[in-house]
């Protein structure tokens, strides 16, 4: 099972992660939507496509873009369809 922790609590568990440069991509249903905070922030990554961000809010605690997701991946990675990854201090651990 891998986890994702932040403020003390967990904000994703599942046992179907595709790893990615490192990264695990969880499903978006692994995490809850109360704890997610739409974002205007996007980045561009050659191969991968155009990633859109959400803010995780813990306990009232606001961590600004840690959640990344690729709506519409390009076709090299189309296996993170669907599924969100961390970072900014979210803890992951397989």
């Amino acid at each position: 099972m891998v986890r994702a922790e932040w403020n003390g609590k967990v904000v994703a568990q599942s046992d179907d992660t595709v790893v990615v440069e490192g990264n695990h991509y969880f499903p978006a249903a692994a995490l809850p939507g109360a704890l997610l905070k739409p974002s205007n922030t996007t980045s561009v990554c050659p191969w991968k496509g155009t990633a859109h961000y959400y803010t995780l809010v813990v306990d009232g605690q606001e961590n600004k873009d840690a959640v990344w997701y690729y709506p519409d991946p390009k076709p090299a990675a189309k296996e993170i369809k669907g599924r969100v990854a961390f970072w900014k201090g979210v803890k992951v651990t397989a």
